[in-house]
């Protein structure tokens, strides 16, 4: 069992489950707004998508706030490849906690374009920051789109350099977001 909070070896549970969350969450959100644009007015989720797809997205993006707040106040484990290697991972991370703010500051651009609030399951509503105009909807709307397919982009490269790490220069990098520690379990043969 990890550590609750991040070491110098390895990822704590709390990152762990926040990585994992919001992981799963990004990419059903992704996919759920792909096929919400292929909904005609008359099928039964044209309506309900929309809703769930907001607020999942608002609980999206306050776990990604959670993740940055922590990000801030608690160490990283320590790089375990050369530093060109920990410039990119730096770099890539940075993009991936933001993109997913952008997406979900277009996302309420939408929503709140015509003036209203943005309901979150029903159980309270965001209210409409800025004044009502509807030409924002289609330029925040570019911004979601585009947005989203390169977090997806991002992600997939994400995932492919730990599998890279794991496969090609056999270090514990995707290990350690299992929450394993070389110095408790020997090191990775």
């Amino acid at each position: 069992m990890p550590p609750l909070f991040n070491t110098r070896q390895t990822y704590g549970l709390i990152a762990i489950l926040l990585h994992w969350l919001i992981a799963v969450g990004l990419i059903a959100l992704f996919a759920s707004g792909l096929w919400m644009t292929g909904l005609d007015y008359y099928h039964p989720w044209y309506n309900r998508a929309p809703a769930l797809h907001i607020s999942f997205g608002v609980v999206v993006a306050l776990l990604v706030l959670l993740r940055l707040l922590l990000s801030l106040v608690s160490q990283a484990p320590e790089p375990i490849a050369g530093r060109l290697f920990a410039v990119a991972a730096y770099l890539t991370h940075m993009v991936l906690h933001l993109l997913p703010l952008v997406i979900a500051a277009a996302g309420y651009l939408i929503v709140t374009a015509e003036g209203k609030g943005v309901a979150v399951f029903s159980m309270f509503e965001l209210p409409p920051l800025l004044e009502s105009a509807g030409e924002r909807a289609d330029s925040a709307g570019t911004v979601h789109l585009w947005s989203s397919w390169t977090l997806m982009i991002l992600s997939l490269a994400h995932a492919a350099a730990a599998v890279f790490h794991h496969a090609v220069l056999h270090d514990v990098v995707l290990l350690r977001m299992f929450g394993y520690d070389k110095t408790k379990r020997g090191e990775r043969a």
